[in-house]
C-alpha cells in the first residue's frame, strides 16, 4: 500500500532542501512502485538481488535502481548491466568485483563507501584508515566512479547517539569531498525512523521504505 499523501510531503520538504529520496521497496510488489512511479519517484531501494533484477524487467526503464543492502560480490553481474547507484560498497574485494562487472557491461558504476558508524557489530561498513586506502586503491579502477558515503545509525531510541554517529559520518565526508571533488558529492544516511536528524546534520540522500511503504511483509 502506498501512502500517497506522506510521499507529497516528503517529496516537497527533501526537494526544498536538496535532498534525494530513495524510496525503499524491497519486499513490496511492483504494483506498488509503479503506483509511486506514476506519482514522480524515479529513486527506488532494493536490499536483495534477485528481488531488484526481477522487478528491473517488469518496470520502466527510466527507474533509477539503487542496491542499499550488503551485496555479495558474486552477485554483482546480475545488477552490473542497470543499476544506478550500489550504496554500501565495504571491501575492496567486492569495489574490484564491480568494477570488473562494469567493464564487461561497457559502464563505469557509481558506488558509495560504507563507513561503519553504529555501535553494533552486526552493521557493516569500514573504518575511516580502510576508507581512505580504498580511495586511493580506486585510482587505478576505471569502471567505478566513488561518489560518496552511507552509513546506518546505531538501532536506538536515542536521538543523541545517532545525532553523534551521523555527525561522524558528515564531518569524514566532507573531508573527503574537499580532497577528492568532483563527483565526490552524495552522503547517504537517514531512514523512516531517523531521517530529519541525518537531514538536519547534512544527509543529501535518505532511504525511506515504512513511512511511503508501510511496514515489510516478510516470508514465514
Amino acid at each position: 500500500m502506498v501512502h500517497t499523501e506522506v510521499w507529497k510531503q516528503l517529496h516537497e520538504e527533501l526537494a526544498d532542501k536538496g535532498v534525494t529520496l530513495v524510496a525503499v521497496s524491497k519486499t513490496k510488489p511492483a504494483t506498488d512502485i509503479q503506483e509511486m512511479y506514476d506519482l514522480g519517484q524515479r529513486d527506488f531501494g532494493e536490499n536483495y538481488v534477485q528481488e531488484l533484477v526481477d522487478k528491473e524487467t517488469m518496470l520502466p526503464k527510466d527507474i533509477r535502481w539503487h542496491h542499499i543492502g550488503h551485496l555479495q560480490s558474486n552477485k554483482v553481474k546480475y545488477i552490473a548491466p542497470f543499476v544506478h547507484l550500489i550504496h554500501a560498497v565495504d571491501s575492496a574485494k567486492l569495489l574490484a568485483e564491480i568494477n570488473k562487472q562494469a567493464e564487461k557491461n561497457a559502464r563505469v558504476i557509481d558506488v558509495l563507501l560504507q563507513l561503519h558508524i553504529a555501535d553494533e557489530e552486526t552493521k557493516f561498513g569500514m573504518d575511516e584508515q580502510e576508507i581512505s586506502s580504498l580511495l586511493a586503491e580506486a585510482q587505478t579502477l576505471a569502471h567505478v566512479r566513488i561518489c560518496g558515503l552511507m552509513g546506518m545509525a546505531t538501532n536506538t531510541d536515542d536521538e543523541q547517539q545517532i545525532r553523534e554517529e551521523y555527525r561522524r559520518l558528515v564531518a569524514l565526508f566532507q573531508s573527503l569531498a574537499a580532497e577528492q571533488g568532483a563527483p565526490f558529492s552524495i552522503c547517504s544516511i537517514g531512514m523512516s525512523g531517523d531521517y530529519r536528524i541525518a537531514v538536519q546534520e547534512g544527509s543529501n540522500m535518505v532511504r525511506i521504505g515504512s513511512l511511503l511503504f508501510g511496514e515489510r511483509s516478510y516470508p514465514r
